[in-house]
C-alpha cells in the first residue's frame, strides 16, 4: 500500500536553513500530486508547497522565495528546502499524496483533498 515517511525535522535558529524529506513507497499510480502541509498548535493545517499531477510546482505565498520543493526518483522522494526560517514557521510538517488531485493552480484550502499522509516531522524555530 501507499506509504509516506517524513524525516529531517529539528530545531533551527531563526535565519537558519533546514531540508526535510519525504519518501513514498507502494506508488502504482500513473499520475499523482504530492504536497507539504504544516500545522501549528491551535491552527488549521495549511498548504506549504506541492507538485501536481502535471509536475507543476506551487507555493503558498507565505513561503515563496524562501522554500524550495523538489522531487527525485520519479517523484517518490520529496525535499523541502527551507531558508531564512522564522519562529512563525514552527509546526509539524506533513507530506501528502493523492492520485485524484490532478491540477493544482494554488495550494488547496482543504487539506482533506489529499488522502495519503505521512506521520509528520517537527520543525521548531525558537524565538
Amino acid at each position: 500500500q501507499v506509504q509516506l515517511v517524513e524525516s529531517g525535522g529539528g530545531s533551527v535558529q531563526a535565519g537558519g536553513s533546514l531540508t526535510i524529506s519525504c519518501q513514498l513507497s507502494g506508488i502504482t499510480w500513473r499520475m499523482y500530486s504530492v504536497a507539504w502541509f504544516r500545522q501549528a498548535p491551535g491552527k488549521e493545517r495549511e498548504g506549504v508547497a506541492g507538485i501536481d499531477s502535471y509536475d507543476n510546482t506551487i507555493y503558498a505565498n507565505s513561503v515563496r522565495g524562501r522554500f524550495t520543493l523538489s522531487a527525485a526518483n520519479g517523484k517518490t522522494t520529496l525535499y523541502l528546502k527551507m531558508k531564512n526560517l522564522k519562529p512563525e514557521n514552527t509546526a509539524m510538517y506533513y507530506c501528502a499524496a493523492d492520485n485524484d488531485v490532478l491540477q493544482m493552480k494554488a495550494m488547496p484550502n482543504d487539506h482533506r483533498v489529499f488522502n495519503y499522509w505521512g506521520q509528520g516531522t517537527q520543525v521548531t524555530v525558537p524565538v
